[in-house]
């Protein structure tokens, strides 16, 4: 089974989490974009839907979905993302996309958090992949100086820019024992947006996809 198709086995096994009245948040990301795909057959049951991004948000309206503000919804029941590393603790490196602030505001305000991932995404310690850190412009030679005291190495992502008009930093060689003590730590960073760890506000479901098929963790 391709690495493909073990993202869209994930993805098509988090449509159970849609109820009757469902108000959906929508992630970012090559296996997000499976689930949204399969959405237009659940249409009847999405009272409202909530997208992290500006890709999302346009792949959503090409299948007929209007998409709502946040602040016009208030929380989402379920909110359905991807992921670029998850642990056995359900904390999760996110941003890999660039959408990483968004997603963690409605990961924020939602109910219940649905992580879709393949098995390649699985890590016994997070850092492997290079931390994303959205930072205002202004902000991004301060940020990699004070991230440098990590001994993380912080490259600029150059020639992207995040939806909210911000700049990335991708750390690498960082080794996240502690990721809710590693979040809060980077995030008190004076510039830093938002901090691709995702501790705080870990998943509460956990599925998989793999070579036999999807595997479902709760947290």
């Amino acid at each position: 089974m391709s690495q493909n198709e073990q993202k869209r086995q994930a993805a098509l096994a988090a449509l159970e989490f849609i109820k009757p009245g469902c108000v959906l948040g929508v992630g970012t990301g090559s296996t997000v974009n499976f689930l949204i795909d399969a959405l237009p057959d659940l249409k009847n049951q999405i009272q409202a839907v909530v997208s992290s991004s500006v890709d999302s948000t346009r792949r959503l309206e090409e299948h007929g979905f209007e998409v709502s503000d946040l602040g016009n919804v208030g929380k989402c029941d379920v909110y359905i993302d991807g992921a670029d590393e998850a642990n056995k603790h359900f904390h999760l490196i996110k941003g890999g996309g660039g959408a990483l602030t968004r997603e963690k505001i409605i990961a924020g305000a939602s109910r219940k958090f649905v992580c879709i991932v393949d098995d390649t995404k699985l890590v016994g310690v997070l850092g492997g992949f290079p931390l994303p850190i959205e930072v205002i412009p202004m902000a991004r030679s301060f940020v990699a100086r004070e991230v440098i005291k990590y001994r993380g190495q912080p490259l600029w992502r150059e020639g992207f820019i995040t939806d909210n008009g911000n700049e990335i930093l991708d750390v690498h060689n960082l080794s996240i024992t502690n990721p809710v003590d590693m979040e809060q730590r980077l995030s008190l960073i004076p510039g830093v947006v938002t901090v691709g760890i995702f501790a705080h506000r870990p998943a509460d479901v956990l599925l998989s996809g793999g070579p036999k098929g999807v595997t479902r963790r709760d947290r």
